[in-house]
């Protein structure tokens, strides 16, 4: 059995400030995370093309979800399992949601500085749950996004802390949706998409992912993400990113590389779309209580 013990205490953790993040980025990343999800669904199409080549005829752009890749370092602190206040077995460790909100569109090279923070800590009896705000600013000191991650830790539940506010939101409407949009993954997604930064060994290593209960690597929960953005952009917005301000989602199940994922859109109004994400070979949610927001 897995042993996922450790150590909670609030006076530490909470409020806690990370040293600063310096990400900086030029167009071959913006192309890598493109392609680690899922562009360009079709090669020929110049709108699609757009977000993998450089000399696309119609503008080389970033997708908007490229924020979620600036604050990455913290991800090698959260895999250390040891921060102030908070020990735990790194394998316990679950991304539960992501939200991300885009001040503009991002450029195609940029230097990035995020500061993050512990915004809040909520014990959820069977884990902890460790919510981290991160602004991030470019070299002018303008904020070009905002990125918070809640993070489920199994196992360090019942140290008496408050158990947060219930997120029974963002739920689909009650009728068929507006928009079904499904795209295949890569059985090698994952080995694609770590490359942008995340190199959790949970989804490239057969025996770190059966350490932490799988029985091979998982994708990573924020590639699932880029493709339901990627699916949104594409049909809501125009394939136009300046149209896109934001989006929040909790991640419900795993997702294999090489499932096929399936995203409902219902919209709500002209600045409002729900959706959700499924495999639905095997039956399951995979993205809910999600929702973007997006500019007429």
């Amino acid at each position: 059995m897995s042993d996922f013990s450790g150590s909670v205490d609030l006076d530490q953790i909470l409020d806690y400030s990370f040293e600063p993040i310096e990400f900086a980025y030029t167009e071959r990343d913006v192309a890598l995370y493109a392609l680690g999800v899922g562009a360009p669904a079709d090669w020929l199409d110049q709108e699609e093309l757009k977000y993998v080549y450089e000399n696309s005829g119609v503008g080389f752009v970033t997708l908007p979800t490229y924020a979620v890749i600036f604050p990455t370092q913290m991800i090698h602190t959260l895999l250390s399992g040891d921060l102030p206040g908070l020990k735990f077995n790194p394998m316990a460790l679950v991304h539960g949601e992501q939200y991300v909100e885009i001040k503009s569109p991002l450029p195609v090279r940029a230097r990035i500085i995020c500061k993050p923070r512990v915004s809040a800590v909520y014990d959820k009896g069977s884990g902890v749950l460790v919510v981290t705000d991160v602004p991030c600013f470019d070299e002018q000191g303008q904020e070009v996004a905002f990125n918070q991650s809640s993070m489920f830790i199994r196992g360090l539940g019942g140290f008496g802390g408050d158990r947060g506010p219930s997120r029974d939101i963002n739920n689909p409407p009650d009728r068929a949706p507006d928009i079904v949009h499904s795209e295949a993954t890569f059985d090698r997604q994952a080995l694609i998409y770590r490359l942008s930064g995340d190199i959790n060994p949970l989804h490239a290593d057969p025996m770190m992912a059966a350490f932490g209960g799988f029985d091979r690597p998982i994708l990573h929960g924020l590639c699932t993400y880029g493709f339901a953005a990627r699916a949104v952009l594409k049909h809501v917005c125009g394939n136009d990113p300046a149209r896109f301000k934001s989006i929040r989602a909790r991640f419900a199940s795993p997702v294999f590389p090489g499932d096929m994922l399936t995203t409902e859109m219902w919209i709500e109004d002209d600045s409002r779309v729900i959706i959700r994400t499924s495999v639905v070979e095997r039956d399951a949610i995979v993205l809910n209580h999600a929702v973007v927001e997006v500019a007429p």
